[in-house]
Formats: structure tokens, sequence, C-alpha cells
């Protein structure tokens, strides 16, 4: 284990902020691209079959892999204690994306809400002084209380996805079991991030790599799916959001190694720090439900558009459209598949 010196989170800060941006922007593309297509069911293998083609959710997978080549290097540099809790900003990110894919003006609402997460953020990692760069897995018995912990929780999520009807139940597990799969992606991307640098085939040796490919692309179907079954991005980005970085810290204390400053004054700090950040998420998941689209022939740069013979058809959309379900609270989507 190496600590992390001041010049190794010099790249591990900014590496994790932009590969915040980058996964931001990519939840915003792909959550408006898998609007596009047929509704399907919980792990539906078939849906991404309907959306290889369509250029937004292309971006949205080459902001993907950005994001994700930057988290390594913050990954690589830092310890999770400190990257994980920095994609709390890619809420952030994606909530003015979205806005502006959804000709949505982001309010004064919204922008104290992402103020606050960055505030609770700064604050938590200040007080919670991280330590430590594990980048080796504890191994036999004390693996398995959190090993155990994890696997419940996902299946908990799939369970009460599978069992529930289209609506913010659904959503809500989908959205439990990929912030839980994401989470323990990022721990063990650092393990083999460090196995790398040792030789290029040392990863191969090891089961980490193996447990990645099977855990992240099943965390980024269910996160596919989480999208595409939620009326709105930011509710259900808000559960992966807040999940994601404390199954991440969770294994970074539980099973590599890492540390935070744990005295009382510290631990009512981080606590109030994390109470910060949980309220700017719910402002920006209640908030960015309710956001005004822009008035109809005016572009979200102010220009008019023509609008010469849409009455009628949009007249005609609106008498055969199906009557949408009240928001429940969640902002999640409550009509059926």
């Amino acid at each position: 284990m190496t600590a992390a010196t001041g010049m190794s989170l010099f790249v591990a800060v900014p590496a994790a902020v932009l590969g915040a941006a980058g996964m931001g922007l990519a939840s915003a593309a792909q959550a408006r691209a898998t609007k596009e297509v047929e509704t399907g069911k919980p792990l539906d293998l078939t849906l991404f079959r309907r959306l290889v083609g369509r250029p937004l959710w292309l971006i949205g997978i080459a902001a993907t892999v950005l994001g994700l080549v930057l988290q390594l290097v913050a990954l690589a540099y830092g310890p999770l204690l400190l990257v994980q809790p920095l994609l709390v900003t890619s809420l952030m990110f994606a909530g003015f994306a979205s806005a502006r894919l959804e000709r949505r003006r982001p309010d004064r609402v919204m922008s104290f809400g992402a103020l606050l997460c960055v505030a609770g953020l700064a604050a938590f990692l200040v007080v919670a002084r991280p330590s430590g760069n594990g980048d080796v897995l504890v191994t036999g018995a004390p693996l398995l209380p959190l090993g155990i912990t994890l696997a419940v929780l996902t299946l908990l999520g799939l369970g009460i996805a599978a069992s529930s009807r289209p609506g913010s139940l659904r959503v809500l597990g989908l959205a439990v079991a990929t912030g839980v799969l994401y989470g323990l992606t990022a721990g063990l991307m650092k393990v083999v991030a460090s196995q790398f640098r040792v030789g290029i085939d040392e990863p191969f040796r090891h089961w980490t790599l193996y447990i990645v490919c099977v855990v992240g692309p099943l965390g980024f179907l269910l996160s596919q799916n989480t999208f595409q079954q939620g009326r709105f991005l930011t509710p259900a980005l808000a559960v992966i959001t807040a999940l994601d970085p404390l199954v991440g810290v969770a294994i970074g204390l539980s099973w590599m190694g890492e540390s935070a400053n744990g005295s009382p004054l510290a631990l009512f700090g981080e606590a109030l720090g994390g109470l910060v950040i949980v309220v700017g998420i719910a402002m920006l998941s209640t908030r960015a439900s309710h956001l005004p689209a822009d008035p109809p022939g005016q572009t979200s740069d102010g220009a008019e558009t023509d609008t010469a013979g849409s009455g009628e058809s949009a007249e005609h959309t609106e008498e055969e459209s199906p009557e949408r379900d009240p928001d429940d609270g969640y902002g999640l989507a409550g009509s059926a598949c």
C-alpha cells in the first residue's frame, strides 16, 4: 500500500472530476436515447440492439469510455475514499446536461442544489482526510462480511425490480442494484490497474479482472434499463450516485486497508457533510423533474422556430397520446410497458 502524496492527489482529483463530468454527460445522453426506443422488461438484453446506431446513444458510449479512463487514472493515483466521493459531482453534470437535452432551463433551486453537493463533498473530504492508497485486496474471511452484504443488496434490488409493476418501485430496485455494481466495479478496477503496472499479463493471473468483466457490463445493462424505465433521469441517477461512492468507500475501508479520520468530532463533521450532499441530491432530484420546457416555437437559445401548420398535428398527437400517470413523488414513470 502506498500513501497518497500531494503530487498524486494533484492528478487524482482533476481526473476524478473530469471523469464524473464524462459520466454525467453519458448518463444524460443515454437516458435520452433509451426513451426513444420501445420499453422492455428489466434486464432486457435486446435493449442494446434497439439502441445501436442511435447517434445520441453512441455519444453516451464515447463519454462513458472517456469517463472510465479518467476514473482509472484517478484510482491509480488516489485512494478510493477520495476518488469515489468525487463521483457525486456527476449528478450535477448530468442534471445540467439533461436539462439542455430536454430544453429545460436550470433555475436557482437546481443551481443551489448543485452548489450544496459540491460544498458538502468538499467539507466531507477536508474533515475525513482519507489516507492510504491500497491496491491489494485482503484475502479469505475478511472478504465475506462486505461481500455478502453487497450480494444481498444486489439480489434484493433485482428481486424488487423483477416482481414490481412498472413504476417507481421497479426503478428504485434497478437503481440500487446498479449503484452497488458500479461501486464494486470501481473498487476492483483499482486493483486491476495496479496489476497492470506490474506487467501487462499480471491481471490475467488473478480473479479480479474476470469479476470486473462480468460485474461491469451487468451494471451498465442495468443502468440503461434504469434510465429507460424512469420518467426523469435525475431521481434514478441520484440513487445510483449515492450508492456508488458509498460502496467504494466501504471497499476501501474493509478490503484495501484505507483509513479516514475517525475521531468523534470528525465523524460528526463527516455526517454533517454527508447530510448536506443528501439535501443537494434531493433538491436536484425533485427540481429537475419540474423544470419548465422552452415555450413552443422557441429553441433553448431563444430562436424562433417554424410552427406553421403544426397546430393541427400537435392537437392530433395530444388526443391520441395515452394519459400520463401523475408524478408519484420520485418523478419516475408509472406507465405500463
